[in-house]
This record gives C-alpha cells, structure tokens and sequence, in this order.
C-alpha cells in the first residue's frame, strides 16, 4: 500500500543545513565565525537561522578558529587555508546519510534570514532537487542540492569556488528562489562592512 503523501514528505520536510566558517577572516582581522554582532556571534546566528528556517540537522565546518557551537555539529577543515571549495567537501563528507539535501549557507552574509533558508526548504517540498537564492535576479546564498548530485558538487569545489561551478554547469537543474524582499545577501569582509551591518 502507498503511503500517505504526509508521510512521504517527512524525510525531506528538514533537509541538513550546512554552515561554512571556517575561513580566517584576513582583511577583517578575525575569524568571522567569531565576529559579535548584535550580541550574538556570526556562528551561533548562522545555526540558528539554519534551524528556524527548517534543518536538521546542522554542521558548521571550521578551521581557522575550533570552538563549541550550541545546537550543531562541528567539522573540522584541515584544509581551511585551501579555500571555500575545500570546507564545502568537508561538510558535504560528513554529512548523514539519511540527508535528502543540504542547504548551504556562509557565515558572513548576516542579511539571510530564516525566511530565505525556508523559501528554498519549500522548493525543496516542490520536487526541485538544486535551488539557489536570487538577488536582483543574481544566484547567491543560500544554496540547496540533492544528495544524487553530492559528488559533482564536491569535485567541482576547488579553490574559493564553493557550489557555483556545478550551478553554471546544470542551469537546467536550477530552481531560482528570488529572495530580495526578505534577504541581503552582502558580505562581512572588512572593518567598514562590520560597521555598515550594526557592528
């Protein structure tokens, strides 16, 4: 017998969210995983935003700064020094086999909210298997893949390339998600972005 479409959705209701913080921070001075802003750590925010928007579970990958992070699973990257490419390998090897998908957000775009992360949880819902955030009609973070395409993505993630080149090779595959009425996709690189972003 078949079962019940509700039942069917529960293992993609929570697809696994995966943080990438583990780059040095050096135009900024620190390791942003570690940067307050508005009393709470880029770190910490970025988890909870991964679960209030709808994952489950969720790795943080690390390497320039290891430290405890509430509410999730650290991973180490050796390799942190290699560039974004190498963390998003990490995160990706870690995670559990039972995941569905992952959403991939970075730890310095504090302008995403738990609202884009469940815009693309509910595309997710709607059968598309690679969804991207769009901004002004531009692919940024976050972004969701399927496990069938885990490999590609790693293989293609090389050097500060995280999952854009796999994106550029399948746009047939891409669901666009526009975000711009919920989400600033802006970085924290530098001193003056720190300031711009309230901190």
């Amino acid at each position: 017998m078949a079962l019940p479409e509700a039942s069917r959705a529960t293992a993609r209701d929570r697809p696994a969210g995966l943080l990438l913080a583990a780059g040095e921070g050096a135009r900024l001075g620190t390791p942003k995983a570690l940067v307050v802003l508005g009393g709470e750590r880029l770190v910490d925010r970025g988890v909870r935003v991964l679960r209030e928007g709808g994952c489950n579970p969720v790795l943080v990958v690390l390497g320039a700064a290891v430290v405890p992070v509430r509410g999730a699973v650290v991973v180490r990257n050796p390799d942190w020094r290699t560039g974004m490419g190498s963390s998003l390998r990490t995160g990706l090897a870690a995670l559990p086999p039972e995941a569905e998908h992952v959403l991939i957000a970075l730890v310095d775009q504090p302008g995403v909210g738990a609202e884009a992360v469940r815009r693309l949880v509910a595309a997710a819902h709607s059968g598309a298997r690679v969804a991207v955030a769009t901004y002004g009609g531009a692919r940024r973070n976050p972004v969701l893949i399927a496990r069938e395409h885990f490999d590609e993505v790693a293989a293609t993630a090389v050097g500060d390339t995280g999952a854009r080149a796999f994106l550029r090779a399948h746009p047939e595959l891409v669901t666009e998600v526009p975000c711009d009425d919920v989400a600033d996709p802006a970085d924290i690189d530098t001193p003056d972005d720190l300031l711009r972003a309230g901190g």
